[in-house]
């Protein structure tokens, strides 16, 4: 079973688009995923201009790789070194903690991670 950062079990990052490396919704990971798909991102226009800005173009859809391309708002598992080479030049994207597979905490520590996280609990009143 896979697990997330925070240890629990992987849960789903997005099915519409459906994202991951291997397009099951999920941000699972494999020997044959060399970018490291395992940050779960809500992605933002900054966030998508920035991976634009250094060649990961996300908007472009590419049927090829049955990717529709995004829009601020979709879930989309990145890659962890583009999301922290994002995060070191001020255009990280917001993170779902519970859907980030935890080989993410191989190259982005758990710290930088919850400063973006969106994770909303089971119980809302914990938040209150």
């Amino acid at each position: 079973m896979a697990r997330n950062v925070l240890g629990g079990e992987l849960e789903l990052c997005g099915v519409d688009p459906l994202t991951g490396f291997y397009r099951d919704g999920s941000c699972q990971t494999g020997p044959e995923d060399i970018g490291s798909h395992t940050v779960c991102a809500v992605v933002t226009a900054e966030f998508l201009a920035h991976q634009r800005s250094i060649g990961n173009d996300l908007v472009t859809p590419a049927p090829q790789y049955r990717f529709p391309g995004l829009v601020p708002g979709d879930r989309w598992c990145v890659t962890a070194r583009n999301w922290l080479r994002a995060h070191a030049d001020g255009a990280a994207a917001p993170v779902v903690l519970a859907a980030t597979h935890e080989r993410t905490l191989e190259v982005v520590p758990i710290e930088v991670l919850q400063l973006y996280a969106v994770d909303v609990p089971e119980d809302p009143s914990s938040l209150v």
